[in-house]
């Protein structure tokens, strides 16, 4: 087979009635080791991924000519067709579902309680990742999910569950590229880290909310946790790489990362060839506690003073927010560390985050859910 099969699954309809599909894209063998995962447009509004994974199907359409396909690959480069249709006042809204208000890249089912209970579990990993993975997809399959958000959620988990590496595409409003993974997960994720040029790193068991990512990986901890004599590896590799700003869709820059992302498969041993020496690692992996989110204190416009890539101290001015009718506030950083994401839209009101500060000391306010909603 030299195209890859194409997979349709309709998903129940909307409460106005309207239904939609998801599709996917295989390549390799069904039931092939390794196994990737790869999905874009999860927030749908957020649109550098999948213009990354539609020029990468190129060059797996090359590779599965040439017979260099050695895994199962699928790939998504739309994986939210919900999304895609919320456009109410011309402008695509796809981070939040319209109907429900809540975040596509939230809540996804817990497969936590259903591997609990698991017993026979010894010293031979392989055998023991066969059982975690049969109990997962038994438990998926006894879902039944009622809406057509639910029933997404449900479709790309059944689809990635028994994936040894799943990338999970996003980007932020205006950024540079970074990654999110999990703690147990790294080093073993610096190859990838290092391939999309990441500038900062977040590391996180429980980020809150149980994002996609995690929904797949933190079992895996959590059960060799759990069983501290068993052979538990962390089976899943995933992680959400933000591939830079929202609205950047640029063809050289999304080749580039299209060639990163098949290299990542070379080393990971999807396909066959040579993926060249490994780039260097750009920022240091730290943790996603030390992540300083910047709020906003006041309504008004926002001034930044420092750009994407700044190293900042603490103390120091990174924007001003100016009341076009009143007075003006400095918003000062709170941690030494790099900016690596501001809002793009330059107006503030209380609360609103308007950037990013990887650094390296925890901060003791970042407890419960820390990515931004």
């Amino acid at each position: 087979m030299t195209t890859p099969e194409i997979l349709e699954f309709p998903l129940p309809p909307t409460a106005a009635g309207v239904r939609h599909s998801v599709t996917a894209l295989r390549y390799g063998t069904e039931g092939a080791r390794p196994k990737a995962y790869l999905q874009a447009g999860l927030h749908a509004d957020e649109f550098p991924g999948m213009l990354a994974l539609h020029l990468l199907r190129g060059l797996l359409d090359d590779a599965q000519a040439r017979g260099r396909i050695t895994g199962e690959i699928l790939i998504l480069p739309q994986a939210n067709p919900l999304g895609l249709t919320q456009h109410p006042n011309g402008f695509l809204y796809g981070r939040h579902e319209a109907e429900s208000g809540e975040n596509f890249n939230r809540d996804y089912p817990d497969l936590g309680p259903a591997l609990a209970d698991l017993t026979g579990l010894g010293a031979d990993p392989v055998a023991n990742v066969a059982q975690v993975r049969a109990a997962m997809g038994n438990e998926l399959a006894f879902m039944r999910p009622a809406t057509a958000l639910q029933a997404l959620r449900h479709r790309l988990m059944t689809l990635a569950y028994d994936a040894d590496l799943v990338l999970d595409l996003h980007a932020d409003n205006q950024a540079l590229p970074h990654l999110y993974t999990g703690t147990p997960l790294w080093p073993d994720a610096q190859d990838i880290a290092a391939e999309i040029d990441a500038r900062a790193i977040l590391l996180a068991e429980d980020s809150g909310g149980n994002p996609f990512d995690e929904a797949l990986s933190s079992p895996w901890w959590a059960l060799a946790h759990a069983h501290p004599d068993a052979a538990i590896p962390p089976a899943c590799l995933a992680a959400t790489l933000e591939l830079g700003s929202n609205d950047d869709v640029d063809l050289r820059v999304a080749a580039d990362q299209a060639a990163a992302l098949y290299r990542i498969l070379e080393r990971r041993g999807l396909i066959q060839g040579d993926p060249g020496r490994l780039p260097s690692l750009s920022a240091e992996a730290t943790p996603l506690t030390a992540m300083s989110q910047i709020i906003a204190p006041a309504g008004g416009l926002v001034a930044y003073h420092s750009q994407l890539g700044d190293h900042v101290a603490t103390g120091e001015v990174v924007a001003t927010i100016i009341d076009p009718l009143g007075d003006s506030i400095d918003v000062t950083a709170e941690t030494d560390g790099i900016l690596f994401a501001r809002h793009s839209q330059p107006f503030a009101w209380p609360g609103k985050v308007i950037g990013k500060i990887a650094g390296a000391t925890e901060l003791a306010h970042r407890k419960g859910k820390l990515l931004t909603d």
